[in-house]
């Protein structure tokens, strides 16, 4: 059998050079090119059973170039994608060009020399990619311990079929993750369907739900258009009274019936659902059906705010500049080290959504190749509010004195809350005179004028 013979297409020559040297050392013949035009030369002098092909190259990009040789029929052999950071678009682009599979940078060298071997043996036989490449694109960015864990349980509720509630705040990415599980499911293959909760009125709820049925003519609801597959529903709390009925009655029986129509049809769909974190006041306040959320609650992920894994903001940055870039053609600049740890500390109270929004911004703005200090102070420069929870208030962005009297303001109207108003039991979980404390408390303006008079 002859040696198999890789060309590696890269700009970084460390890179070239590290992967030549595994490579071979594992027996391959390895040919290195540092651009397209390298990369179009060395194909026209020989032929290769695999190339390893970054994405961003200065000449022609990775994507570009892959495309060119599926549109000329010059895609003779598997092509495995090399990214620091991969985006969906870029991956559906892909996966349709032919790419095999997808490999992260840093490089991990047991997973290189896995794919490789994977990609060589799979040149007679092509399987489908879609299902492979996709899932290793869209993983959660976050190297904190939160998000490795939170990777690994989103990984093993994927290989289950039952319902999954995806519980956070707005702007935590739910529906990202809710995504991923379908990406990684045996359903990945089949349609993903999205529904948006706050669409259903009262008028269109059966009908889009459920589809209709008139003089043989038959219109798909939301439940047959992801048949086979995943429907998520985002946002419970935006669902009124008889869109939650709908689908609890779906649900709970397994069929529906389509409006106009009289056989029942069988709910052949595996329903992944977004819902904000305070869903129990929802509850409590009558909105929100408590047997909904019990139905979808098989399962749970809690995805947490931006604030609780703060270290992989740094991380979460370069990876929307690549994003960004990439999708929306926006100039590359790179967040400085001062701007990155200030955004570190920065509580993100829309979360992702706000980073990523933030990150368009200032390479839409930013005059320079390096984002400052000053550029995102300047974005971020807005005066949080006083009933704002703590956690969320941007005390870093004030003078010493008003962060003080903010964190005091916030701290003491959140212990009296917990102290059930009244004062004098505050006074001893604070550690303070009870004098003193009426007298903080009127100085920042807290109102405990209704508390009830305690002995």
């Amino acid at each position: 059998m002859s040696t198999p013979h890789v060309l590696v297409v890269d700009d970084e020559d460390d890179i070239r050079v590290l992967i030549k040297e595994i490579l071979s050392d594992e027996g391959y013949e390895v040919t290195n090119a540092a651009d397209a035009a390298e990369a179009r030369a060395a194909r026209q002098e020989g032929k290769f059973d695999l190339i390893l092909l970054d994405i961003w190259m200065p000449d022609t990009d990775g994507i570009s170039l892959l495309r060119e040789w599926s549109e000329h029929a010059e895609l003779d052999c598997p092509v495995v994608i090399m990214s620091g950071h991969g985006t969906v678009d870029t991956a559906v682009e892909a996966t349709r060009l032919g790419a095999f599979d997808f490999v992260e940078k840093p490089l991990s060298i047991a997973k290189l020399l896995r794919t490789v071997e994977r990609a060589i043996e799979s040149s007679k036989k092509r399987p489908s990619t879609t299902r492979r490449l996709l899932p290793a694109l869209m993983t959660p960015v976050g190297r904190s311990k939160l998000m490795q864990s939170l990777r690994d349980q989103v990984q093993e509720y994927a290989n289950h079929d039952s319902p999954v509630l995806l519980i956070g705040e707005a702007g935590t990415g739910r529906g990202a993750f809710a995504r991923y599980i379908h990406a990684l499911s045996d359903r990945a293959e089949a349609p993903l369907v999205n529904l948006l909760a706050a669409s259903l009125t009262d008028n269109n709820a059966e009908e889009q739900l459920f589809g209709t049925e008139a003089n043989g003519e038959i219109h798909n609801g939301y439940f047959e258009r992801a048949k086979n597959g995943t429907l998520i529903i985002d946002e419970l709390t935006d669902l009124n009274d008889l869109a939650q009925k709908l689908i609890l009655s779906a649900l709970e029986q397994g069929e529906f019936v389509r409006r106009g129509g009289h056989e029942p049809i069988k709910l052949q769909v595996r329903v992944l659902a977004t819902v904000n974190a305070d869903y129990d006041s929802r509850i409590a306040a009558g909105t929100l059906r408590r047997e909904l959320i019990s139905n979808l609650n098989t399962l749970s992920v809690r995805v947490p705010p931006l604030r609780e894994y703060a270290e992989d903001v740094p991380e979460l940055l370069s990876y929307y500049v690549d994003k960004l870039v990439d999708g929306e053609g926006l100039s590359f600049k790179r967040f400085g080290v001062a701007a990155q740890n200030r955004l570190r500390n920065y509580p993100w109270p829309d979360n992702v959504r706000e980073l990523k929004n933030l990150v368009r911004r200032l390479l839409l703005t930013g005059s320079g190749e390096e984002i400052s200090l000053d550029e995102v102070e300047k974005e971020i420069a807005v005066v949080a509010h006083a009933d704002q929870p703590l956690v969320k208030q941007d005390l870093l962005s004030l003078p010493l004195r008003e962060a003080r009297e903010q964190f005091e303001r916030a701290y003491l109207q959140q212990q009296l809350v917990l102290c059930d108003g009244k004062v004098g039991k505050l006074a001893k979980r604070v550690g303070m005179e009870r004098t003193h404390l009426y007298r903080k408390l009127r100085s920042l303006g807290v109102d405990f004028r209704s508390v009830a008079t305690e002995e």
